[in-house]
């Protein structure tokens, strides 16, 4: 059965998307961390982010370093922050996470319940920045 990110990808679920690749897809989390939350996922569905091979984990780093210019340029923070937890879905996943302190980042607290207008308005910034 397919991953709810292979899901998001196929246009079975609906998502607000950043950017894709021939390999690799962003989106806004909907249920984010801080506001500007993007998951950066493998098109190919692997468990396992360690488990990409080198060359593709590479090209997927370098994918969200342009996701993360986008974030830094459309959402006001200190820094992009990355974070590869990887439980909460089969489906290897990287997170860009604009920050401004530690905290913004710590994934145990209640996450924000952003409407789907602002998703979609947080998304647009985004995506104008995106080069």
């Amino acid at each position: 059965m397919a991953s709810l990110f292979s899901r998001i990808i196929a246009g079975e679920i609906p998502c607000h998307k950043i950017a894709e690749s021939d390999e690799f897809f962003a989106f806004l989390d909907i249920n984010p961390v801080a506001a500007g939350h993007v998951l950066v996922v493998p098109k190919k569905e692997t468990d396992y982010i360690f488990d990409i091979d080198d060359d593709a984990l590479g090209r997927m780093m370098a994918f969200a370093k342009r996701i993360a210019c986008a974030q830094k340029a459309a959402i006001s923070c200190k820094r992009i922050g990355l974070t590869v937890i990887g439980l909460e879905v089969p489906h290897a996943h990287i997170h860009l996470v604009p920050v401004t302190q530690e905290s913004d980042i710590y994934f145990g607290k209640d996450k924000l319940v952003p409407s789907q207008e602002e998703l979609a308005a947080t998304a647009a910034r985004i995506r104008n920045e995106y080069k």
